[in-house]
C-alpha cells in the first residue's frame, strides 16, 4: 500500500501536480494507494493529514511525497518523521529528490537535501526581515491599512440592510473575515 502526503502552503495553490505524481508512481508499481492532503505551512509541526498519514502507515507500505519540503521544512522535522517511518518499517519515497531511504545512499541523499531544505527556509525568512527592515527605515510600516470610522460604520449599515458579507467585502476591497470582525466590533 501506497500512502501519500501532499501538502500547499496558501489557498491558491492547489494539489493537482502533486496528485498525479503519487498517483502515476501507484500505477507504475500497480499498488493501492490512499493520499492525504492539507494546506499548511511545512513549518507548522501540528497538521492533522500529516498526523493521519503518519499513522495510517503500516509495515511494508511505502511512504510517498512529491518533494521533501512538502513533507517539513527543517531538517530536524524530517529526520523525526524517517525515523517514525523506519521504526514502523514503512519505506519512505520522495518522488523529486529521488530518495528511497531503504538503500545507504538514499538515506544519505535524504540527509544532504533535508539540510538545504531548511537553509532555503532560513534565507527566505533573512530575506524577508531585511526587507521589512528596510521598509521600516524607508518610514513604512508594514500590514493591511486601518479602516475609518466611516468605512466601518457603512458597512455596518449595509450589513443590517441585508447585504451579505461577501458583496460587502467586494465592494470594499476587504476579507469577507474583515467584514465580520468588523461587525463585532461595538
Amino acid at each position: 500500500m501506497i500512502i501519500g502526503y501532499i501538502r500547499v502552503s496558501t489557498q491558491d495553490q492547489n494539489f493537482t501536480l502533486q496528485e498525479n505524481a503519487i498517483k502515476t508512481y501507484a500505477d507504475n508499481c500497480d499498488e493501492p494507494y490512499e493520499i492525504y492532503k492539507e494546506k499548511e505551512s511545512g513549518a507548522k509541526k501540528d497538521r492533522t493529514e500529516l498526523h493521519n498519514a503518519l499513522r495510517a502507515a503500516q509495515k511494508g507500505n511505502k511512504f510517498v511525497v512529491y518533494k521533501l519540503d512538502r513533507l517539513a521544512r527543517s531538517s530536524k522535522q524530517l529526520f523525526d518523521i524517517a525515523d517514525k517511518l523506519k521504526e514502523k518499517d514503512v519505506e519512505f519515497i520522495s518522488l523529486q529528490d529521488n530518495i528511497d531511504t531503504t538503500t545507504a545512499s538514499g538515506r544519505a541523499m535524504f540527509g544532504m537535501l533535508s539540510v538545504f531544505a531548511e537553509f532555503e527556509r532560513d534565507i527566505i525568512n533573512e530575506r524577508t526581515r531585511a526587507g521589512l527592515e528596510a521598509a521600516r527605515l524607508r518610514g513604512r510600516i508594514g500590514g493591511r491599512p486601518k479602516i475609518d470610522l466611516k468605512t466601518r460604520r457603512q458597512i455596518k449599515i449595509l450589513f443590517e440592510q441585508g447585504e451579505s458579507a461577501k458583496d460587502i467585502a467586494k465592494e470594499f476591497n476587504i476579507g469577507r473575515s474583515t467584514v465580520y470582525k468588523l461587525l463585532k466590533e461595538k
